[in-house]
């Protein structure tokens, strides 16, 4: 089999690219290792930023979006029983974010591909990535039992931090965070209690209030990194929310029938660089972010448009500029998230080891960001999204 792009995994990284590629007039196949319906109810990521939007309706992904997605103009920030909307229009010259589902932007992607794009091989395992450093590379999968040799122009890595094209890129550097607290994180059958997203900081953690449709709630509630999900009951999980909302006006939460609860591990992860010859790597092959800033899809998107249009500049122009590039490039926007999601994680979650003078601390930079315009400014330019390119 032969193909001018190999892209590895079919998440929202990799599908993008594909639909960016087949736009282009680029030809590109999908290797991914689980069944179609597993990658569409993989949870994830909900919050899309404006960037993002454009980019999904520019590459004609984006009719069912706009139809079932939520606009969100801002958010609310809580701590001190106190109450702050951010107005993200209002500070960022129009900018908004989406709710919508990764599940979702998945489904659309698979549709369109399936319908219009190149071969997209689910159940089809890559196994190596070989020759990265020649003008041939090619991986090895196995699909059906039987091995076999994609051989490619360009090999490209969207299959994850546990993925084959990540242990290809040899002598790269790595910077890491891990935390010491998790997210538990529940689906439940119940209208969201707030039309924005909630973001609370509390003595007693940290606490999100989203949403999944106008019926649908996520939540999440900050817990020790090894919790079991199963350890806490359904009432638990709302009473302790009902604690970190707490306001001195008369919001309430709304309780519903929990569908779904977990756990998910809270890090920061970067591998330099995030190429090697023909291989590149993209979204959470090269970089992790806590879930605070809303930013690994994110820029996961950022990363498959600086290499599509570089693989576009390289077919018109037959020059790498933009290739060679590529690295620079997304990792100037990587650790400007990286950076950003550190700063919302460290300001709203509490350390286990917190002294109360971090506390005072914490609580100033809130006041900072709700009495200042510039600082509430910033927080609102990072959230809605930072430049693609």
């Amino acid at each position: 089999m032969r193909t001018t792009v190999g892209i590895i995994g079919a998440g929202p990284a990799g599908l993008l690219l594909a639909r960016l590629l087949h736009n282009a007039g680029i030809d590109s196949v999908v290797l991914e290792s689980r069944d179609r319906a597993y990658v569409e109810r993989r949870q994830r990521a909900g919050i899309l930023e404006q960037g993002t939007v454009d980019v999904l309706r520019e590459a004609g992904a984006g009719e069912r979006m706009d139809r079932e997605g939520l606009r969100h103009d801002g958010i609310e920030l809580r701590f001190a029983r106190r109450r702050h909307r951010v107005d993200f229009p209002a500070l960022t010259g129009g900018r908004s974010v989406m709710v919508y589902a990764q599940t979702e932007v998945c489904k659309d992607l698979i549709t369109l591909q399936l319908k219009e794009g190149g071969p997209l091989l689910f159940e089809t395992e890559a196994l190596a990535v070989e020759g990265a450093d020649t003008e041939r590379p090619r991986v090895r999968f196995r699909r059906e039992g039987v091995e076999d040799v994609l051989e490619c122009d360009y090999v490209v890595g969207c299959d994850g931090y546990w993925g084959v094209a990540r242990s290809a890129v040899p002598d790269g550097r790595t910077f890491e965070r891990t935390y010491p607290f998790g997210w538990l994180g529940i689906l439940a059958d119940v209208a969201p209690s707030h039309d924005e997203l909630v973001y609370a900081r509390h003595d007693r953690g940290f606490a999100l209030l989203s949403m999944r449709s106008p019926s649908v709630s996520r939540l999440y509630l900050q817990v020790p990194a090894d919790t079991d999900a199963d350890s806490w009951s359904d009432e638990r999980i709302w009473d302790e929310l009902e604690r970190r909302f707490e306001t001195d006006d008369d919001w309430s939460l709304r309780r519903g029938p929990i569908t779904q609860k977990s756990v998910t591990p809270m890090r920061s992860y970067v591998h330099e660089p995030m190429r090697h010859g023909r291989l590149f790597l993209a979204g959470d092959a090269a970089h992790i972010v806590p879930p605070t800033g809303a930013k690994g899809l994110n820029l996961a998107v950022g990363d498959v448009v600086t290499l599509a249009r570089a693989l576009t500049h390289r077919t018109a122009t037959g020059s790498d500029d933009l290739l060679d590039a590529y690295s620079a490039t997304c990792l100037r926007r990587v650790w400007q998230a990286e950076r950003f999601s550190y700063d919302m994680t460290t300001l709203l979650h509490t350390a286990p080891d917190a002294t109360c003078f971090e506390d005072r601390l914490q609580l100033a930079r809130l006041d900072r960001i709700t009495s200042s315009r510039a600082a509430e400014t910033d927080l609102a330019e990072a959230y809605t999204g930072f430049p693609i390119g």
